[in-house]
């Protein structure tokens, strides 16, 4: 007989899962409130990178969803209120504006106030670029001239895989919403601050403090790149779906794109004895976050076309190099021959580089693409942060912080493909075309020194130049980013 007491306790437990909003809307709530993920992962009992699959599209089960949900819906109530007390303050406004009638404007505001555009008494940041405006619109500092603004972006650039970018006037301004201002002058120092702490709790022992720093360096990179990103112009897509040619052949193999490492050496030297100069470049992957990189999710295209306004992977047939006896190939060591697919920061060397200022090649032939919408500062903030940071460590010759931030950026690097150790953001487009970056950097390092009249050896990977010559009147020598230092002095030959 049918247990229906049973049955009934059944009945009385069972419920329907709490609903959740778009990932697409969960991210946004998070955002305008200026919160991290790591704020929020903290407040429910789980990791950073667990939030960031939820805000790709994965969802939580059982109690931790029905507390994500709660904070959905107070964050949706909190920001509609806050909205709602803007909307009457300006109403407010309108309205004694309206009963002062023509009244003569006041001083110091622009002629043209169609966007509620203001002249400020003293320039104050950006909130798009931090760097001083004249100017605030809706009453926020901004520059009017995009020209002028170090965040302007490429026209056509997307906010992410399905929309574009918001709609700005015809003089170019656009108003940041609130909730996504530029946090400048009170931006913490989350690498300070972590560095005092580690070191606190291993009681100044340098040694354990730097293993301990170096162990969390992914997650400290991601809370880093996701502070960086509040107030930030573009909306990126995180986990997008890759085309075949971006994924690993086999568990242990590679994909397909050539990523144009250099391993170059001259095959001859003038007879005599030379006295050659090892050169190691600093921070080859920190200077190449500054790249173009792609927003949203990649999508196809089929001819020999560029589009400058968008960014991704080209298959390509190269052109042929003939300056191998001075000069490394810009696609790098490559023995096949034939079409290679290859990334956006390879793909503009060939076309500079093959262009009428240098005319040291033809132009590669581009077959077909899987490009995105694309800006050249999307990790900038990311990468000043990280920059400053190694410039005081180096200043104040501490070597734990040194070698915290190295492994910041080139874990940050590494783990963007398929990582088991970096879940919140996998895009392995971009650590593809990091990469390239840095190879093509170094390209141009060499082709400057043979510009300049010095003798180019040899070239490897990211960050070594071999040269003969005066190298200190071309590169300055140091430690910074900008620079240069000695790695080795050899001869070769006989006098």
């Amino acid at each position: 007989m049918t247990d229906f007491g049973a049955i009934d306790a059944l009945l009385a437990g069972a419920k329907k899962e709490v609903p959740l909003p778009s990932a697409e809307e969960r991210r946004t709530l998070r955002e305008e409130l200026n919160l991290s993920r790591a704020q929020l992962a903290q407040a429910l009992g789980v990791s950073p990178s667990t939030v960031g699959g939820w805000e790709s599209g994965r969802d939580p089960s059982g109690e931790v969803r029905e507390k994500y949900a709660y904070f959905l819906e107070a964050a949706r109530t909190k920001l509609a209120a806050e909205a709602a007390e803007e909307t009457s303050a300006e109403d407010s406004a309108s309205s004694e504006s309206d009963s002062q009638g023509d009244a003569p404007a006041e001083a110091g505001q622009a002629e043209d106030s169609g966007d509620d555009v203001d002249v400020l008494a003293a320039p104050q940041p950006c909130v798009l670029c931090g760097e001083p405006a004249r100017h605030q619109v809706a009453g926020f500092p901004q520059h009017l001239d995009p020209a002028e603004c170090g965040s302007a972006a490429p026209v056509g650039a997307t906010e992410s895989a399905e929309g574009t970018e918001p709609a700005q006037s015809e003089r170019g301004v656009r108003v940041v919403p609130v909730g996504r201002r530029l946090q400048t002058a009170d931006t913490p120092d989350l690498i300070g601050t972590a560095v005092a702490s580690v070191l606190a709790e291993h009681s100044g022992d340098v040694e354990s403090a730097t293993k301990a720093l170096v162990k969390r360096a992914i997650p400290d990179a991601m809370a880093l790149l996701d502070h960086s990103r509040m107030g930030g112009r573009y909306d990126v897509v995180a986990h997008p779906w890759m085309p075949d040619v971006l994924r690993k052949q086999s568990s242990r193999g590679a994909d397909q794109i050539w990523e144009a490492r250099p391993k170059w050496s001259r095959s001859e030297l003038p007879a005599g004895k030379h006295e050659i100069t090892a050169l190691d470049v600093n921070g080859a992957y920190l200077s190449a976050l500054k790249t173009h990189l792609p927003l949203g999710q990649l999508e196809h295209s089929t001819g020999n076309h560029h589009d400058r306004r968008r960014a991704g992977i080209h298959l390509i047939t190269p052109p042929d190099w003939e300056h191998d006896a001075y000069l490394p190939n810009p696609i790098g060591s490559r023995d096949e021959p034939g079409p290679l697919w290859v990334t956006e920061s390879t793909l503009r060397l060939l076309l500079r580089v093959s262009g009428p200022k240098y005319g040291l090649c033809d132009p590669p032939e581009i077959h077909e693409s899987w490009t995105s919408g694309a800006t050249e500062g999307l990790l900038e903030k990311f990468r000043i942060a990280l920059k400053d940071a190694r410039d005081r460590a180096i200043a104040d010759n501490d070597d734990v912080t040194l070698e915290y931030v190295k492994a910041m950026y080139s874990k940050f690097v590494s783990t963007m493909g398929e990582s088991n150790y970096n879940r919140e953001l996998y895009r392995t487009d971009w650590m593809h075309l990091i990469r390239s970056q840095a190879f093509a950097n170094l390209w141009w390092k060499a082709h400057r020194a043979y510009d300049e009249g010095l003798m180019v050896v040899r070239a490897m990977g990211t960050d070594e130049l071999h040269v003969i010559g005066d190298w200190r009147a071309v590169f300055a020598e140091g430690r910074g980013v900008t620079e240069v230092k000695v790695k080795d002095v050899y001869t070769v030959g006989t006098g």
